[in-house]
């Protein structure tokens, strides 16, 4: 009977523990979860989402305090077409989270970002290029393209000296959204190194509508692994959402997938970034706690558990110190409905929006707890405790657990 182990995820001469932890955001997958991942000898993730304010936590910088006093005048204006991102400090805010972490570094695995291209900043185009670039040259091992494939995305990180030396990757949902992306960065001569292929019963945002459950990882692997086939392209493909044992990862693994990448299981880690109330949430979810909704700003669906405090929350917009989610315009979604209730309650109060959520907010006070479909069976991993509650994992634990794991078995912790 295999094992993960008995694989091996291939970059050019180099080979890896075909495990990717994700990367989940805001500083859920931290550092040290990344570099746990490094030293045991797979790739780990640590997300770009809302950075400056992850800098601000880690650093002592000000980033978000200078940006709030900067725009204070615009405050109480439901218009937020001024509030904009200093670029320079979006830079050096990026800079610092990815080099102090690369500093870090030790063992033979890789570091890479999430890079999240649907945190529009209120100028797409010139945000994502600064976050790109800024963590090639703090010498990310390399970048995934994740939250709203930009089709232009390899473009704007040409001119990079690192552009064709780091390993970029992007994640897609389809074949069709794999076939854009190959026919619109043809003309760089850069194909992407990895292909994470990522399903319905991922945590977070998904890349489908609402029929999400009509769609299958396992079916999907296969379509793209025949069109890689059809056309000679030998990109490596990771299998993500959804894969909770050893035994779930050797199947795709025999069947077309390089690689895995996984992170509920990793969300009740000693090293994960959740606060330890809400990895006690997550642990006592059931089944019928996780829910897919609407309420992201973004227009993807969404899982989350259902006591989640962001939905039916009624803050005000806090864009001026914030303001992921402004589009180019300086619009979010959350602000259209926080307006229309504003309406209807002028003085403010007893507001309840339902249908959108203040994203960046409850990202950043680990308000929003997006999970995994297998997020009730995170219980079944570990020992509950005399008072109830139940035990944390070291990441090497899970890690390995995976990696050695046979016949569906979980090794609880000793």
């Amino acid at each position: 009977m295999k094992r993960v182990d008995d694989f091996r995820l291939k970059f050019g001469k180099k080979e890896y523990v075909p495990l990717i932890i994700g990367g989940m955001g805001v500083d859920i997958s931290t550092a040290e979860l990344a570099l746990e991942a490094v030293r045991l000898g797979g790739i780990g993730h640590i997300s770009d989402a809302m950075v400056p304010d992850v800098s601000d936590r880690r650093f002592d910088t000000d980033f978000v305090k200078e940006k709030t006093k900067f725009y204070k005048y615009n405050i109480s204006n439901s218009d937020k077409s001024d509030v904009k991102f200093d670029l320079g400090r979006l830079a050096e805010a990026t800079k610092l989270h990815v080099g102090r972490t690369m500093e870090a570094k030790q063992g033979e695995g890789m570091v890479f970002i999430n890079c999240m291209e649907k945190l529009t900043m209120n100028a797409p185009r010139e945000t994502l290029q600064v976050r790109l670039n800024s963590a090639l040259d703090a010498g990310i091992d390399g970048i995934t393209l994740s939250a709203g494939l930009h089709l232009g995305s390899f473009a704007l990180m040409a001119d990079n000296p690192r552009f064709r030396d780091a390993k970029l990757g992007i994640i897609v949902s389809s074949v069709r959204a794999l076939q854009l992306f190959l026919r619109k960065t043809s003309r760089l001569g850069r194909l992407p190194d990895y292909i994470i292929i990522e399903g319905p019963l991922a945590g977070g945002h998904l890349g489908f509508g609402m029929d999400w459950a009509q769609y299958d990882l396992a079916t999907i692997v296969a379509e793209i692994a025949q069109f890689m086939k059809t056309e000679q392209l030998d990109i490596p493909l990771i299998a993500a959402g959804g894969i909770f044992t050893g035994s779930d990862a050797v199947s795709f693994l025999e069947n077309g997938a390089a690689g895995l990448q996984v992170a509920t299981r990793f969300t009740v880690s000693n090293e994960c970034g959740l606060p330890a109330k809400i990895k006690q949430e997550y642990f006592k979810a059931s089944e019928e706690d996780i829910i897919v909704n609407t309420i992201s700003p973004t227009g993807y669906p969404m899982r989350m558990l259902r006591s989640t405090p962001a939905i039916g929350a009624g803050i005000r917009p806090n864009c001026e110190a914030y303001g992921y989610l402004l589009d180019g315009n300086g619009s979010c979604a959350y602000i259209n409905a926080y307006n229309e209730q504003i309406v209807i309650h002028p003085d403010g109060k007893n507001i309840s929006v339902m249908d959108k959520t203040c994203l960046c907010t409850h990202m950043r006070n680990f308000n929003c707890w997006t999970c995994g479909s297998t997020t009730n069976r995170l219980k079944d991993t570990t020992r509950q405790l005399a008072d109830g509650s139940y035990r944390t994992l070291s990441a090497e634990h899970i890690f390995k657990d995976y990696q050695f794991s046979v016949d569906h078995q979980i090794a609880l912790p000793d």
